[in-house]
């Protein structure tokens, strides 16, 4: 089966724009639409490439390009036409994870688990509709190399964003639920409003959630959330191992506790400005 491509970041979740502040900086956006043009698989794009794919035009284009190349953001392929991005863009990943104070401690956990269970550990948060991998620790069998820190996937078709949805206000997840679009990643990705409502209301009860196959093929994920002093939830951490070697069955008996274990150390832990 093809690989699906995945919305960019925030385009299922697009929505007639209101009337903008005076102090909004139009320049500033179209830099950053340049800058999420390479979101998608092409590593290397010409201007005509980012003008189609940014939704910009040739001429604004051109000048957010000259402008960012310029600052070290991109660079010219040599002996080509093409563009791609430096890495200099990772510094903003990098101060994002150095301040972020819920990956500072959580991390300990994540490796701990890891180590122990030999199997891979994540932590995401959610932004948008969507789950954000910020911190990741492979197992001894690493079930996909092409998921990385700053992967996203849709959150209501994985285990991480289910348990993160059953931790949050109605309101917030009917937000999701219309900001997504409900087609199939994989042949098994489950897009049915009503069993997607009912797998988040069981997780409410069990306190994990079990996916499998659903957005990678031969991935069973299992996941808890990570709460504040509110009961809210503010990310996930979850446990991925392959289907070669595990069955959901063996998945519940046991790793589910280890994920609620650690997400409810992880949640106990005292996080001094952590909201969102």
């Amino acid at each position: 089966m093809p690989k699906k491509t995945l919305p960019t970041p925030g385009e299922s979740q697009r929505e007639p724009r209101e009337p903008r502040s005076s102090l909004f900086v139009g320049s500033t956006e179209k830099a950053f639409q340049v800058l999420h043009a390479f979101d998608g698989p092409s590593r290397h794009m010409t201007l005509a490439d980012i003008a189609r794919s940014s939704g910009l035009d040739r001429s604004a284009t051109q000048r957010v390009v000259y402008t960012l190349e310029n600052l070290g953001y991109l660079y010219r392929v040599p002996e080509t036409r093409n563009y791609g991005l430096t890495p200099k863009v990772l510094q903003f990943s990098y101060n994002y994870v150095r301040a972020n104070e819920l990956i500072d401690k959580a991390s300990p956990y994540l490796l701990d688990i890891s180590r122990r269970v030999g199997e891979t550990t994540n932590l995401q948060e959610l932004d948008g509709n969507e789950i954000v991998f910020v911190a990741r620790f492979p197992g001894h069998h690493l079930v996909n190399i092409d998921i990385v820190v700053g992967s996203r996937l849709p959150a209501l078709f994985t285990a991480s964003g289910t348990a993160i949805l059953a931790r949050l206000p109605q309101e917030r997840c009917e937000e999701i639920f219309a900001q997504t679009r409900l087609e199939p990643i994989t042949p098994y990705t489950e897009i049915n409003p009503d069993r997607l409502r009912e797998r988040i209301r069981k997780t409410a009860q069990t306190g994990y959630a079990i996916v499998m196959n659903e957005t990678v093929l031969g991935d069973i994920s299992v996941a808890a959330p990570v709460t504040d002093h509110r009961g809210i939830a503010v990310a996930a951490i979850n446990i991925s191992v392959p289907t070669s070697r595990w069955t959901v069955e063996r998945v519940e008996a046991e790793l589910a506790q280890h994920v609620q274990v650690v997400a409810t150390s992880i949640s106990k832990a005292k996080f001094s400005s952590y909201t969102r």
